[in-house]
Parts: C-alpha cells; structure tokens; sequence
C-alpha cells in the first residue's frame, strides 16, 4: 500500500494531470524511468514498431516538407518523444539515399526518460543525431517537429461542468492508502483558458491537455521564429464524447489507470478539433485533419510494399502485409489515429493531406 504514496508528493490530494505526471515521470519509480514499455516484452508496441514502412513514409514527408521549404541548407528535425529509437534509425537509412537532403539535416532528440535515452544511444550510433532536453540550440534553419503517440502520453487536467459551475477532479489519497476521485471549484485562470476554446464550450466533461499546451508553447515559438512546423500522430477524436479517456496498458492488455502504478502506461485520447483551434489561436496554418491511413496511403505506402514484396518469399510476404493491415485497417490503427500538421511557410503543398 505504500506505493500509492509515493506518487502524491507529500500531498494527500492533486489534480489528474500532476498525480499521473509523477506516475509516469517524475520519481525514480516511476513507468518511464523505470521500465521499458515497447514491443512484445513491453506494454505495447508503436507504429515504427509494428513496421518499417511507417518510418519510411515519415522519412520520405520530411523529404517532401524540406522541398516545400525551398531546400535550405541547414534543416532540423526534431523528434518528441522518439521511443527507443526505432523510427530516427529508419530515418537516417533512408536520408542517405538522399546526399543532398541528407547533408542538410541536423536531428534532434527530445527525451525525457534517461532509461530511454539509453536505449535509444545504443540503437543509434550516428554523429547527426544529439540528444536535447529543449529547444534552445535550435538557432539556424527552419524546424520540423515530429511526435508519433507524443502528445497522449502527456497527462490532462479533467473538469465538470454544470451549469457554468467548472469543477476540477483530483485523486486523493485516504486513511486506508487507496485512492478517492473528488471534484474541487476549478481555479479562475483554468475557467478563462478552458473559455477561450470553441470546442469545449457546452461539454459536461472537459479534458484539457494544460501540461501539453505548456509543451506545444516551447515548440510554436521555434516554428514562428525559424520556420518549418509541427506532424503529430496520435490516437484520438475529432468530437468530444463528453467521457473520462484516461487508459492504461499492462503487458498489451488494458489495466484500471489507477492499478499498478508505475508498472502500467497511462494514456489519453487526443483532442484534434481543440489543436487544431489552439495553433490557428497562436497564428499558425494547419493542413486539414486526416486519419493515419488516408496519410499513409497518400505518401505511398502500398505501392512501397508491392514493390518489396516481390523479392520476398511467401512467408515474408505474409508478414509484411500483415504488418501493413495493422497500420492501416480502419478497426485498427487506420482510423483511430489522426494526423495534423501545423506550420508557418510560404507555400503550403504539404504532402499526405489532400
């Protein structure tokens, strides 16, 4: 039982957002710093993880986003939260097919779990690549942003509201060591925030991502300094439900969000409709939202693995499109996870939107 006190910081009662923070990252036991979480002796697996050919895709829109900025010479990418480093290894295979391009870029991790860090410098061992814990050293070059399942990993504040009466929950911790959900008068600078926002006017139940705005504040004043923008792939929803989407995943099956913590992932769904509001409030263009198979299949994915599959036996072959139906089958991850774009150029032909 004394487990759940750890996380509470002294406290006896926080706010969703901060308990699950410290659950999550910021005690020495907690899931990301103590446990790797992908594949199959993970929690679950991630797109780069199920296939390459996501990674490669990713790879080929960079290509396509730095010819849309006109070629500049010196390009950055920026990697948020780039798991145990799959996909920048994909990457960096696929930028050297590309000497110009490839001459150009200078990639950046953005990592906050040291175990993680770890992991990902043993799986990349390459002189391009450096490791950040902000944004400063971006100074020269227009920047692209990448987050693939970054921004629901991040934890949300939840509120009630009835009849304009908003009602923050909390998780408090009670004389038996278990935890209690209980509702406290929201704080007026929460309320205006919350206010501001079209999308979340007449909701009962309000999810609102305070400590990813915080986040998404550091990047949008890169993208308005220097250029480029910001491709975030997640799971989540165009309307909101009016429901709790807190969810966790213990060894691929789904857990109590307050069980085992920090031995279990905690996620939510991502809110599109309120980005998309929030980054055109900050003055910046956002390509329509698209789910990851309409995005996959524009940039070529079928096409990718038709042409790999003919050099492969039968049981590759097999392997390889069942991987591709994972990724873009609508009950799978096709429709589920969504894809925008936010950024500040002149032109906007984007590739994989329209």
């Amino acid at each position: 039982m004394r487990s759940n006190k750890k996380f509470f910081n002294n406290s006896k009662i926080l706010p969703v957002d901060k308990f699950i923070e410290n659950v999550l990252y910021n005690k020495k036991s907690s899931y990301y710093s103590s446990k790797i979480p992908f594949g199959k002796v993970g929690d679950f697996i991630t797109a780069p993880g199920v296939s390459n050919l996501f990674s490669e895709m990713i790879g080929i829109w960079l290509i396509t986003a730095w010819n849309t900025l006109g070629k500049p010479k010196r390009f950055n990418i920026v990697e948020l939260g780039p798991g145990d480093g799959s996909l920048t290894k994909i990457l960096l295979n696929t930028f050297q097919k590309f000497p110009l391009f490839n001459k150009s870029t200078n990639i950046y991790l953005y990592e906050k779990s040291n175990l993680l860090k770890n992991l990902q410098k043993k799986k990349i061992n390459n002189s391009k690549v450096k490791w950040i814990k902000n944004f400063t050293s971006l100074k020269k070059g227009p920047v692209i942003f990448f987050g693939n399942e970054f921004f629901d990993a991040i934890p949300v504040k939840q509120f009630s509201q009835k009849k304009n009466i908003f009602m923050e929950k909390h998780f408090s911790l009670n004389k038996k060591n278990k935890i209690d959900e209980i509702y406290k008068k929201a704080t007026k600078k929460d309320i205006l925030q919350i206010k501001k926002f079209k999308v979340l006017k007449n909701l009962k139940f309000i999810e609102y991502p305070k400590l990813g705005f915080y986040e998404l504040e550091k990047i949008i004043k890169k993208i308005s300094k220097l250029g480029g923008g910001l491709l975030l792939i997640d799971y989540g929803y165009l309307i909101p439900a009016n429901r709790n989407t807190l969810q966790s995943l213990l060894n691929h099956k789904k857990n109590n969000p307050l069980h085992n913590l920090g031995k279990a992932d905690i996620t939510s769904l991502v809110n599109f409709n309120l980005l998309n509001e929030y980054f055109i409030k900050n003055s910046l263009k956002v390509k329509k939202i698209v789910t990851q198979k309409f995005f996959l299949e524009r940039m070529g994915i079928i096409e990718r693995a038709n042409n790999l599959s003919q050099k492969m036996s039968f049981k590759d072959q097999s392997n390889l499109y069942l991987r591709l139906r994972r990724l873009l089958d609508k009950k799978l991850m096709g429709n589920l996870f969504k894809v925008i774009f936010t950024y500040k150029a002149k032109k906007d032909n984007f590739l994989g939107f329209e």
